[in-house]
């Protein structure tokens, strides 16, 4: 074993000093040696002192590299006081002791170096470990945690689908088997390619529904893209799914997909009114972009939720929908009219319904934003509830001071209780058109009527005191069918057209009713668009579904979701399937839908709506005026210089609609009527309407057939 270089000089320079520290101090007592000894020894123990007081790690190491001077110095200092070189030649005993701790203890060559090692000429043979294994590239040493380990080694058993590499494994919250892999393609710049659901199914032994793989954007301190993947394994979560789902879950399955009720929308929130007893299902397009698509029949069946029992409603606002579900019809209540609801506000609105959320619905007897009357257009099948609209129309318009006639086919008890309370009131064609024909008069009266302010005469405006006149309404109950009367059908059908035209400018309104808003049962296409324009049309139950959708489109300018109207509100019992294996019959409980009706409002959307109800087995006085309203005295006397105003309910007189049999004729009695549509009145005034059209029109087959039937000069 060979000595180091250093071991051997420090031991040769101790074995040298140590004849000089017992010699000097007895030869030469001050001599310059004994004074370099003590200073150094003095300025070790300084060293000595600091390295002890030091926090710092290593201080017993620079305890033992200043004790040779120490040492050196109390040597020399006891040599010094010793005389000669002391008994038993202690100075050289001291002196030899001091060098034979100093050769062994070493200091220097030992402990000036932190981290030393034997100074060998060659290394000792050792005993050499075995070969670490290569690390997996499916497990990198990164000081990953059980789980990720796990994770890493089921996906290198499976082949590491893809290409790729488990980064992180997570659990989810609450659960044993559910977790999150973050996945990144082995090879760095290469996007993940032909990963599927089946994939990482096999590799965790789970179905491949309960695998969802999804894109995971860049976030500080990991990278993103397509080289990276989310996979989120939830075999539990799916089981608690399909068994007890969420609200938002059943929304997400059921009725959110592609194939759902309300595809691409999701759920915001669902509420419970126990008062009004109603469930309310919020809900949104995913894409604020999109306009909702809503099959409620799906909607129903996806929430549970009973499809034909008229108490699940949907209610579309933008990208926005509300589906209402009621535990009882909501539109089976009635809502009695009082004279506060029907009672105009300054812009001629009143409360004509309310909607199946309890909102009130408003309706118009004058139109403020355009300054001028408003006409109505009201359609609906018999025993639907138009005559019940008629009557609070008419209080709202009585109660702002208008006048109101009403025309109908036949006569009835409600329309002889309205008479009561109205201008004027008849029950035949003939009295219809004799109205109609006085209204168009009264717009040639009112254009030559001077205002009393400036004496000229102006255009209607709705609240203005200082018109002279009050807005008049005419009524058309059952248009339809007086429009195609044999008689008097063409002039009723002509003088309602022109006074739809020309009425507003003169405070005029018309508010026909029907079964039908088209062309072929009595309305022109010019007489509809100033309805729908100038009207907030009120549809009643049209006899089915599809026909009152059809009655609300014809009079809405774009083609919204109209809501249906069933002939009649019956709650679902039990299994039709199962009644009908039993061979029992369906139950029979019905709720009357009249007095539902559709009302179209401004902006064009359908709304579905109760109307007041007014009954009329009752004094109808606390809904109208206590006082009717009639049309000043110079109108009636300048109708009456026209041969306008009269009973209008006495027999057709001489030449009023068409004039009398020449004194040619054949002898049959039977006079030539004129296809003119103005029908002026008796005398002068008549013949100067009935020269207007010479040439027939034709509005139905049978006023076809009496056209042909009229060519007897040809």
């Amino acid at each position: 074993m060979t000595t180091p270089r250093s071991v051997a000089l420090e031991r040769l320079a101790y074995t040298l000093a140590a004849p000089v520290l017992a010699v000097a101090p007895n030869v030469y007592p001050d001599s310059p040696v004994s004074s370099v000894v003590q200073l150094a020894g003095a300025a070790a123990i300084g060293g000595i002192f600091l390295a002890a007081k030091s926090d710092e790690p290593g201080a017993g190491r620079k305890i033992l590299r200043w004790s040779p001077l120490v040492l050196a110095a109390a040597v020399d200092v006891a040599a010094g006081h010793t005389g000669g070189f002391g008994p038993y030649w202690l100075d050289g005993l001291l002196a030899a002791g001091w060098a034979a701790a100093g050769s062994f203890v070493l200091p220097f060559s030992r402990h000036a170096r932190r981290r030393h090692r034997p100074a060998v000429a060659a290394p000792a043979p050792q005993l050499q470990p075995a070969a670490a294994p290569e690390p997996s590239p499916a497990m990198p040493d990164d000081g990953a945690d059980l789980l990720t380990r796990e994770a890493r080694m089921m996906w290198e058993r499976a082949g590491m689908p893809a290409r790729t590499h488990v980064v992180k494994a997570t659990r989810m919250p609450g659960m044993r088997h559910d977790m999150i892999l973050l996945l990144r393609a082995s090879e760095t710049g290469r996007p993940i390619t032909g990963l599927s659901p089946e994939a990482v199914g096999a590799a965790f032994a789970v179905p491949a529904s309960d695998v969802v793989l999804a894109d995971i954007p860049a976030q500080p301190g990991r990278q993103g893209g397509p080289g990276w993947m989310e996979a989120r394994i939830t075999p539990e979560a799916n089981a608690r799914r399909r068994t007890k789902p969420t609200d938002q879950e059943r929304w997400i399955d059921r009725v959110a997909g592609p194939k759902g009720g309300a595809p691409g929308s999701e759920l915001v929130h669902k509420t419970r009114d126990n008062e009004r007893e109603v469930t309310f299902y919020r809900a949104k397009m995913s894409d604020s972009t999109e306009s909702p698509r809503i099959d409620l029949p799906k909607v129903c069946r996806a929430l549970d939720l009973p499809e034909d029992d008229s108490c699940v409603f949907v209610l579309i606002d933008g990208s926005e929908f509300l589906i209402s579900a009621f535990d009882t019809p909501p539109l089976s209540a009635i809502f009695p009219a009082t004279r506060e609801l029907l009672t105009p506000d300054a812009k001629g609105m009143y409360v004509c319904g309310f909607t199946i959320t309890g909102q009130p619905v408003k309706t118009m007897v004058y139109q403020h934003d355009k300054n001028a009357p408003a006409h109505g257009l009201t359609l609906g099948v018999s025993r639907s509830g138009k005559t019940q609209f008629f009557a609070i129309h008419m209080a709202a318009q009585s109660l702002d001071g208008q006048v109101v006639w009403l025309g109908t086919v036949r006569k009835d008890e409600k329309t002889s209780v309205l008479g009561r309370y109205i201008d004027r009131q008849g029950s035949n064609a003939l009295w219809m058109a004799r109205s109609l024909r006085a209204a168009k008069a009264l717009c040639e009266i009112r254009a030559d009527m001077p205002w009393p302010h400036d004496g000229q005469p102006h255009d209607y405006k709705p609240g203005d005191p200082r018109c002279p006149y009050r807005q008049l309404n005419v009524y058309g109950d059952e248009f339809m069918t007086a429009a195609q009367d044999a008689d008097f059908g063409e002039f009723i059908q002509k003088d309602g057209e022109d006074l739809t035209v020309t009425g507003l400018k003169y405070g005029i309104g018309f508010n026909p009713a029907g079964q039908s808003p088209f062309a072929h049962n009595g309305f022109s296409t010019e007489m509809k668009d100033n309805l729908r324009q100038n009207s907030r049309p009120v549809i009643f139950n049209m006899g089915s579904p599809g026909a009152t959708r059809k009655a609300a489109e014809g009079t809405m300018e774009n083609a919204y979701d109209v809501p249906t109207i069933p002939a009649r509100y019956s709650r679902s019992e039990g299994s039709a399937i199962e009644r009908a294996m039993r061979g029992e019959a369906d139950p029979e409980n019905g709720v009357s839908t009249g007095g539902v009706a559709v009302i179209v409002l401004d902006n064009g959307r359908a709304v579905l709506m109760r109307s007041l109800y007014a009954d009329f087995d009752t004094d109808l006085s606390n809904l109208f005026p206590d006082e009717v309203n009639r049309l000043t005295d110079y109108e009636i006397s300048e109708l009456e210089k026209r041969g306008l105003w009269f009973d209008w309910n006495e027999p057709v007189r001489p030449g009023e609609f068409w004039p009398e049999p020449d004194e040619d004729d054949d002898g049959d009695g039977k006079s030539r009527r004129r296809r003119g549509g103005g029908g002026g009145g008796g005398g002068k005034g008549g013949g100067k309407r009935g020269s207007r059209r010479s040439e027939p029109q034709v509005a139905s087959p049978r006023q076809a057939l009496e056209a042909i039937k009229s060519l007897t000069d040809a």
